[in-house]
């Protein structure tokens, strides 16, 4: 497990972790046509815990050589999570407690 800082005052743990994502949401992409609607998490099983995220932050794709990975920064309203998306195989890869 590592230990890295969004910020000076916010320690973040982090680690790669497998989690099941058990609902996602939908919506157009922007710039795109209505037709075209893309997926972000909605919930995830994590050693027998659910969490339901209440919003969707940021996401990003990245290419790794031929590969597309997409990054995703959720909340439950009390922590923010980073969940990377990579061959069908969803991970949790940092969080971050929002509380000050």
């Amino acid at each position: 497990m590592t230990i890295s800082y969004y910020d000076q005052d916010t320690p973040t743990i982090n680690g790669e972790h497998d989690v099941e994502v058990t609902a996602l949401y939908f919506r157009n992409a922007r710039g795109t046509r209505k037709e075209h609607l893309e997926s972000y998490p909605r919930r995830m099983v994590y050693e027998g815990r659910e969490y339901n995220f209440l919003e969707s932050g940021m996401h990003y794709l990245v290419q790794k050589g031929q590969q597309l990975i997409k990054l995703f920064d959720v909340s439950d309203g009390n922590t923010q999570y980073r969940l990377r998306l990579e061959d069908n195989r969803w991970t949790l890869i940092g969080t971050r407690n929002l509380s000050f």
